[in-house]
């Protein structure tokens, strides 16, 4: 187990809005589970965030510990990479604030909002963005690593969407990546996944959305490369909408 010692997480837990966990801590056990109950790590600190200045102090502690981070935005991470052994969890899961203006048609979605959470705010309004397949997928690590759904063919990928992003770097500063703003750092983040910074918060556009028809095909496996072979040349011609 990492020697972090006592005094160092007592300065973190002073300087932060959010919570410290350590073993032993009430919650420390709750807060470690994640989607792959396969997946079984002991972070030696986690750091429960409430807003990015939360982000920027824990990778400075991480930093001076020399400690190893994971971060924590759905906890749908099939491999865990969300969790680490022994090192700093950054927790983003109490970032889930969602807040949406019809009229310009924006979402600004918290670090730690799963896509439920996105979609019930934004449908609210009759809105939609392109998101994955799965209501309890984080939107973080869904939209770093490109973020294919239910609307791409109409509206694109989830980082087509992204208008903005605050990027906590690893220095510890703020950012805000843009087209304008750090156009550099918004180009690796849209599909770079989460290798160039914490993304804190997203601002996506959205779309008017209202009923979505799903349909599954099923056809046994000897016929499977008759029908491939047909949707592969069918759809091309097909409207975005289906």
């Amino acid at each position: 187990m990492a020697q972090v010692l006592s005094p160092d997480v007592e300065s973190l837990r002073t300087a932060v809005a959010g919570q410290v966990l350590q073993a032993g801590d009430p919650g420390y056990e709750e807060a470690r589970v994640i989607w792959n109950a396969d997946i079984d790590r002991r972070p030696a600190v986690i750091v429960r965030c409430a807003n990015a200045a939360d982000v920027s102090a824990a990778i400075g502690f991480a930093r001076r510990q020399n400690l190893e981070i994971a971060v924590r935005g759905g906890a749908h991470s099939t491999a865990g990479a969300c969790i680490v052994e022994d090192g700093l969890m950054i927790d983003l899961s109490l970032m889930r604030e969602v807040t949406v203006d019809p009229v310009a048609r924006r979402a600004v979605v918290g670090g730690g909002a799963t896509l439920g959470d996105r979609d019930d705010a934004t449908q609210a309004h009759g809105l939609a963005t392109t998101g994955g397949l799965v209501s309890h997928t984080g939107v973080a690590g869904l939209t770093l690593g490109g973020g294919m759904g239910w609307l791409t063919r109409k509206f694109g990928l989830a980082i087509d969407n992204l208008v903005s992003a605050e990027v906590v770097t690893a220095d510890g500063r703020i950012r805000r990546a843009s087209a304008s703003d750090n156009p550099d750092l918004f180009w690796a983040i849209r599909g770079g996944g989460g290798n160039f910074g914490i993304v804190s918060s997203f601002t996506f556009q959205a779309h008017p959305v209202t009923d979505v028809t799903f349909a599954m095909f099923m056809w046994p496996a000897a016929e499977g490369l008759d029908h491939l072979k047909f949707y592969r040349d069918y759809f091309p011609d097909t409207p975005p909408e289906v």
